[in-house]
Parts: structure tokens; C-alpha cells; sequence
């Protein structure tokens, strides 16, 4: 599986930050075992200096083996949160579209 991490201009993009996102990404998504493809993680602050509760955003997008792309955003006070929550949603969206597909075979 492929995992790709872009941040824009004012989120820490550094390799450390890269590699501990992609930590979490591949611990997370360990149950899917081959069925993803690629997962692409995009983070980006929307509200420049003022730093509001929901000032960063994470789009993750995870790619099932033959099927459609899944895409989903959250946004938090940190870029923590924000990636936190994304990772929750697609699991939650993951489990169901596996879930559903198991049961038509």
C-alpha cells in the first residue's frame, strides 16, 4: 500500500511529522490488510493566523483494492485532532463498504 502525506506552507510538513502520521495511517488501516491500495492524507491550515477551533483540516483519501475511492475531512484545534478524527471517519466508512461487500459474496 502506498501511503502519501501533503501539507501546505503552514502545517509542520517535516519527514519526523510525515513518518508519525504514516505510523498512524498504517496502524489503522492494519485491519484492511491488502484490500486498500493507496491512502493519501492531505492537511492544511483554513484559517491562517488565528488559530480557531477547527483551524486545520485533514482530507483522507483511501483507495480500495477494485473500487471506488473513499474520501473524508475533519477539522480540529490541532493537527491532531483534525487527522484523528479523518482516520476515525474512514474506518468507520471502510468497515461498513467491507462489511456490506463480504456479505454478497
Amino acid at each position: 500500500m502506498l501511503v502519501q502525506i501533503n501539507t501546505d506552507t503552514r502545517v509542520d510538513g517535516t519527514e519526523a511529522t510525515s513518518d508519525a502520521i504514516e505510523d498512524r495511517l498504517r496502524e489503522r488501516r492494519s485491519r484492511f490488510g491488502d484490500r486498500l491500495t493507496r491512502v493519501e492524507m492531505r492537511i492544511r491550515d483554513v484559517d491562517g493566523d488565528r488559530n480557531g477551533a477547527r483551524g486545520i483540516e485533514a482530507k483522507l483519501e483511501a483507495r480500495p483494492a477494485g473500487g471506488q475511492p473513499i474520501v473524508v475531512t475533519d477539522q480540529g484545534a490541532s493537527t491532531d485532532a483534525a487527522i484523528t478524527g479523518a482516520l476515525r471517519k474512514a474506518v468507520e466508512i471502510l468497515d461498513r463498504a467491507f462489511a456490506k461487500h463480504d456479505a454478497v459474496r
